[in-house]
């Protein structure tokens, strides 16, 4: 499985098979396991190991020490980097801009009401696609103009979701 880690303005990929781990290329030998009832991890990398602290922030997002200090990642895997993708490019700001979905599914929630103001990057609604929970954020910043759907409401691709000005 392909992931994509966001460490402050670094983005690495990492490919994981079994205990096998490529990163940028570079091939690892790796086990990563809870310390039951713990915050704890513990990271194996070709026979060293490493405890960190990881914390979840939201959804891929992590909070991680090593050596106490404490750094912000975010994981996403390919699939979920992909939806992202396309949602960015149908919701290409041009003045008034909107977020359509990328692909049919059902409204799990709405983050966002009318009249609100959005950052970019912020998620707005969350859609489920055979049965994987996606996250739509927004691509700009801006106000929420309308909302057009509700939780449990099925969607169809294209169908316009969110509206900002």
């Amino acid at each position: 499985m392909k992931y994509f880690v966001e460490l402050g303005s670094r983005q690495v990929a990492v490919d994981v098979d079994g205990d096998r781990v490529t990163i940028d290329g570079s091939a690892y030998q790796a086990t990563f396991e809870a310390l039951p009832g713990t915050p704890l991890r513990l990271l194996i990398v070709n026979g060293r190991p490493r405890t960190l602290a990881v914390r979840p922030n939201s959804r891929g997002r992590w909070a991680i020490a090593a050596n106490g200090e404490w750094r912000d990642v975010e994981v996403v895997d390919e699939r979920t980097r992909y939806i992202r993708s396309l949602a960015a490019a149908e919701a290409k700001p041009l003045g008034a801009h909107v977020i359509k979905a990328p692909m049919p599914g059902l409204v799990v929630r709405v983050e966002v009401d009318t009249g609100q103001a959005v950052a970019t990057g912020a998620g707005v609604l969350v859609l489920e696609a055979m049965k994987m929970e996606n996250e739509l954020r927004a691509a700009a910043g801006g106000t929420v103009r309308a909302v057009r759907v509700q939780a449990g409401q099925a969607v169809e691709k294209g169908q316009v979701l969110i509206e900002f000005d």
